[in-house]
C-alpha cells in the first residue's frame, strides 16, 4: 500500500520517553491527525493506526506547516522528540523537535485491525501510562513507565560513586542528557543545557509593594544558535552575577521556564528562564566548547518601516554600497567620544538603508568593509535597532553580529542578483518620503501608529505637552461653507490686514505690500474603522489633501454655474485614504478643556508597505495570545 506508519511507533516512544542524542532511534513514522494552530505552535494527534498521542511541533517547525510540507493526514518521520507529562491534564504529549515529511496527505486516516492475539493490549494514556502486553503465550507483563518513574536516582548514585572525583561540569554532562534549547518547555522535569553567554546585563535594583531587590539577566545561546533569556533575582542574582562571564560556556540545570513576555523580550524564543539560588551553573572549562551557529531571520529592507522605534530587533542582509570613514561621536551622558561608521546596504527590493556601526564594530569589521568596499561584499547583520533618522535607519548594538560574505543561501542569491542586474539598477532609500520633516514631532509614518478611537477615547491626551501619533484614515468631510484660508504676507506668511489706501500691512515685517497670498487654515473630518474626529490642517498639509493651492481654489470658488469646480475639487478630496502624523493638545475654551488634533504631515498610502505593516501587526497579535 506504499508508505505507511511504523507499527507500534507510539509504544516505542513511550518506552523511550527521552532518547539520548547519541543513540540511534528506531524508524518512527506516524500519521498527522487533527493538525491545528495554537498560539505560535502547531498541535496535532500522532497516530500509528492503533494508538494516538497528542503532539506539539516546536516553533522552529512551524515553517514546515506554513510551506505545506507537513499537512493533515500526511505521514512524518519523527527524528527527535521528548515525551512529557502535562500535569494539569494528567496526559502525555510528544514534543517533536525534529522530523521529516514522508508522504503528502492520504485519502483517509490509517486504522489497523487489531489481531486476536494482540487484543489483550490495554492502553490507558490518561492514567499512569502503564502499558501491559500479554500478547505472548507466556503472558509475561511488560510494564513501561513514564520517565519520571525510571530509576534515574539510583543510576546517578552509582555514577557518582564511580566518578565522584570528576569536575562538576563533567559530571553534569555525563549524568544527564544535554537538551537543545529548542526542546525545552515549562512542563519538563529535569534538564541540562550547554550554552554560551552571548549577552550580560548590568545588575539593577528595583522597588515594589513587596520591598526592594536586585535583578539581572543573561542571554544564552546553544550550539544550534537557539537563544533564551535567563533572569535572576536577589539571592540568585548575587550568587551568579560574577560566575556568568561573557563568552564562556556553561552547563545549567534546575531552572524554571515560563511563557516569555514579548513586551520585554528581544530574543526569538517562546519561553524565558528563571534561575534561583538552587539552580546549578558550572563552567565547561575542561572540555571542548563551541561557537554558536548564527541563525538569521532576515527582514527585507522595504519591510523595515513597521519596526521603526519598536523594541523588536531585526536581522538584515544586503550588498554594501558605500562605507564611511570612522567618525568620533561625543556622548551626551558622560562626554566620552566613541567611534562610529555608517555603511549603506541594498537588497533585491531595490531599497537602501544606512547601518550605523559603533565602538569595536566600527573599527574592526567596519575597517575590513572599507578595505573591500569596491568589491561590493554581501554583509549579514544580526540584532539591529530600527530608528527613524532620515525616515528609517539601522543601528548596531553591543550584541550585534556582522558576518561578511556569509556562506548561506540568502547571501548567494543576493550576490547572484546583484551581479546579474542589481548593480545596474537605480536604488532608492527606504526612508525617503517616510519622514517629510523632523520638526513638530514628525517621525516615520509607521511609528506610534494608533487608531482614531485611541485618541478620541482618551480626553486627557496632550494635557502636559503635545503628544504625537501616526494614523491611517480617510478624509470624510470638508465643509464648503467654512473659512478655508487667510490673507498672508508673501515674506513671512503671517496674517496681513488691508492697508489704508491700497495694499496690505504686515505687522511682522512692519511694511506695506501691494500683493498678498492665500494660505490654508482648514477644518476637516477624518474617519477610520474605529472612530471619526475633526482635525486642523495648515497650508502645506492642506495642499496635499486638496490637491491645489488656496489661491487656485479661490479662483474656482469665484466661478459660477452648474458643475462648480470648487465643489467638485472638495468632493474629489473626500474618501481618499492618507497616512497622517498628528499632534494632540488640550486647549481651554470657555473654561472647558477641549482636545485639538492638528495634522503635522501627510503622505499617500503605499498599499504594499501598508499590507506588510498589517501582516506584522497580525503576527504580533498571534504571539500575544
Amino acid at each position: 500500500m506504499g508508505q505507511s506508519v511504523t507499527p507500534d511507533a507510539l509504544l516505542a516512544i513511550i518506552a523511550n520517553p527521552s532518547p539520548d542524542s547519541s543513540s540511534a532511534l528506531p524508524d518512527i513514522v506516524v500519521q498527522v491527525v487533527d493538525l491545528k494552530q495554537t498560539g505560535t505552535k502547531y498541535m496535532f494527534t500522532a497516530s500509528d493506526g492503533k494508538m494516538k498521542l497528542k503532539s506539539i511541533l516546536q516553533s522552529c517547525l512551524s515553517s514546515e506547516v506554513i510551506s505545506g510540507n507537513i499537512q493533515n493526514l500526511g505521514l512524518i518521520r519523527i527524528l527527535d522528540y521528548t515525551l512529557n507529562d502535562i500535569p494539569t491534564k494528567n496526559e502525555k504529549y510528544i514534543i517533536v523537535t525534529k522530523c521529516e515529511t514522508v508522504s503528502p496527505p492520504l485519502d483517509m486516516e490509517i486504522k489497523m485491525e487489531m489481531k486476536s492475539e494482540e487484543s489483550g493490549i490495554l492502553l490507558k494514556p490518561k492514567q499512569e501510562m502503564e502499558v501491559k502486553s500479554e500478547a505472548n503465550s507466556g503472558g509475561t507483563g511488560i510494564v513501561l513507565k513514564p520517565k519520571q518513574e525510571v530509576a534515574t536516582k539510583s543510576a546517578a548514585q552509582i555514577f557518582h560513586e564511580q566518578n565522584g572525583n570528576m569536575a562538576p561540569s563533567a559530571r553534569m554532562a555525563m549524568t544527564r542528557r544535554v537538551h537543545p534549547l529548542v526542546s525545552l518547555n515549562p512542563y519538563q522535569g529535569n534538564w541540562t543545557i550547554k550554552v554560551r553567554v552571548t549577552g550580560k546585563a548590568t545588575m539593577r535594583t528595583y522597588k515594589n509593594a513587596r520591598g526592594e531587590g536586585c535583578v539581572f539577566n543573561v542571554e544564552l545561546t546553544d550550539e544550534d544558535g537557539t537563544q533564551i533569556q535567563a533572569t535572576m533575582f536577589n539571592e540568585a542574582a548575587r550568587k551568579f552575577f560574577d560566575r556568568f562571564q561573557m563568552g564562556k560556556v556553561y552547563y545549567i540545570a534546575k531552572g524554571n521556564l515560563k511563557v516569555a513576555n514579548k513586551q520585554f523580550m528581544t530574543l526569538q524564543n517562546d519561553y524565558e528562564m528563571t534561575l534561583n539560588e538552587n539552580s546549578e551553573v558550572e563552567e565547561a572549562s575542561n572540555e571542548a566548547t563551541f561557537i554558536p551557529e548564527t541563525k538569521f531571520n532576515f527582514i527585507p529592507i522595504d519591510r523595515l518601516g513597521p519596526y521603526v522605534n519598536q523594541k523588536d530587533l531585526v536581522d538584515v542582509v544586503g550588498v554594501v554600497q558605500s562605507v564611511s570613514p570612522t567618525m568620533s561621536i561625543r556622548r551626551k551622558i558622560n562626554n566620552d567620544t566613541i567611534p562610529k561608521r555608517d555603511i549603506t546596504i541594498a537588497d533585491e527590493t531595490k531599497k537602501t538603508v544606512v547601518v550605523s556601526l559603533w565602538n569595536d564594530l566600527a573599527t574592526t569589521v567596519g575597517q575590513e568593509l572599507l578595505d573591500i568596499a569596491d568589491m561590493s561584499p554581501v554583509v549579514a547583520i544580526k540584532s539591529l535597532r530600527v530608528g527613524d533618522f532620515q525616515g528609517v535607519s539601522l543601528s548596531a548594538l553591543s550584541k550585534s553580529i556582522v558576518v561578511i560574505n556569509p556562506d548561506i543561501p540568502e547571501s548567494k542569491k543576493l550576490r547572484s542578483w546583484y551581479d546579474s542586474e542589481g548593480k545596474e539598477t537605480s536604488m532608492a532609500s527606504i526612508g525617503s518620503g517616510m519622514s517629510p520633516s523632523t520638526k513638530s514631532g514628525t517621525r516615520s509614518m509607521y511609528s506610534d501608529r494608533v487608531s482614531l478611537s485611541h485618541i478620541t477615547s482618551n480626553p486627557s491626551l496632550g494635557e502636559d505637552k503635545p503628544v504625537f501619533f501616526s494614523i491611517r484614515a480617510y478624509v470624510s468631510l470638508i465643509k464648503p461653507d467654512q473659512t478655508m484660508w487667510y490673507k498672508a504676507c508673501k515674506t513671512c506668511n503671517k496674517k496681513v490686514t488691508e492697508a489704508i489706501g491700497s495694499g496690505y500691512w504686515c505687522e511682522g515685517c512692519q511694511k506695506n505690500d501691494e500683493e498678498c497670498c492665500l494660505r490654508y487654515i482648514l477644518a476637516l473630518k477624518l474617519s477610520d474603522s474605529s472612530s471619526e474626529a475633526w482635525v486642523s490642517a495648515f497650508n502645506e498639509q492642506a495642499e496635499k489633501i486638496i490637491g491645489c493651492s488656496a489661491d487656485e481654489l479661490d479662483k474656482m470658488k469665484s466661478q459660477e454655474g452648474e458643475g462648480n469646480p470648487f465643489q467638485l475639487k472638495l468632493k474629489e478630496a473626500t474618501w481618499v485614504p492618507h497616512l497622517f502624523r498628528v499632534s494632540v493638545t488640550l486647549q481651554e475654551y470657555n473654561n472647558e478643556k477641549r482636545q485639538r488634533i492638528t495634522i503635522r504631515a501627510v503622505a499617500p498610502v503605499d498599499f504594499a508597505a501598508e499590507s506588510k505593516f498589517m501582516l506584522e501587526q497580525i503576527s504580533k497579535m498571534k504571539l500575544s495570545q
